[in-house]
């Protein structure tokens, strides 16, 4: 019995995580790329990048994340932890 409301427990909940990670795939791909720069980067290559100018594109991509919440809210859980670690080991935060 146990194990039967698991599982009926289980697969709504795997479905629902799946339709919310494909309603933004726009979110999938930025937030790929942006922790994906900062995996990839050096502390000193961040430094430097921090003082630049954002490129078109980018610009394009932050004003869709301030327009749309649920856009933003998305890319945040997504790239949160990888940027704030390597923030972190890089003595960018506290």
């Amino acid at each position: 019995m146990t194990k039967r409301f698991w599982l009926f427990a289980a697969v709504p909940a795997v479905f629902f995580a799946g339709v919310s990670f494909a309603q933004f795939p726009v979110v999938d791909m930025i937030a790929g790329k942006v922790v994906e720069k900062y995996q990839q980067s050096t502390c000193e290559q961040l430094w430097v990048k921090k003082g630049q100018p954002k490129s078109p594109r980018e610009q394009e991509a932050i004003q869709m994340l301030r327009s749309n919440p649920e856009m933003r809210t998305e890319f945040i859980n997504r790239v949160a932890a990888p940027m704030a670690n390597k923030m972190f080991e890089c003595g960018m935060i506290p």
